[in-house]
């Protein structure tokens, strides 16, 4: 692939994930019905998952910027990684955060290839 498609790439994936994780914070911030309910059934108080919201947000801008696109992939990383863990212990499904961290994974490695080289070493993926 060329670089500009693999440029065109990262982007297309980073709109596709910027678009989940923005709905996702903002049904948190305006406390809409559904989001409520999950709060309530994760026994969050509506304050707390405002706050959560406002996290999530500030996460995903960090990770748009590509000057900063580092620092908000941690940050993104560590809110999914939470978020599975609390849908596990309220035994609440997976399928969706565990796919929305896969495609953050899929994005972060074609957008950073610096990273994919030292998460997948060339050494390596000939033995694969």
């Amino acid at each position: 692939m060329s670089q500009k498609t693999i440029k065109v790439t990262g982007w297309i994936l980073t709109a596709i994930l910027g678009l989940l994780l923005t709905m996702s914070a903002t049904m948190k911030i305006t406390l809409n019905d559904t989001a409520l309910a999950q709060a309530v059934a994760f026994g969050i108080n509506t304050a707390t998952y405002q706050f959560i919201g406002v996290i999530e947000i500030l996460s995903l801008l960090l990770f748009i910027i590509p000057r900063t696109g580092m620092p908000g992939t941690m940050r993104l990383v560590a809110y999914l990684g939470g978020a599975i863990v609390t849908h596990l212990q309220h035994q609440q499904p997976i399928a969706m955060v565990v796919s929305v961290q896969a495609l953050l994974w899929a994005t972060v490695i074609v957008r950073f290839p610096e990273l994919g080289q030292r998460i997948f070493p060339a050494k390596n993926i000939e033995q694969l």
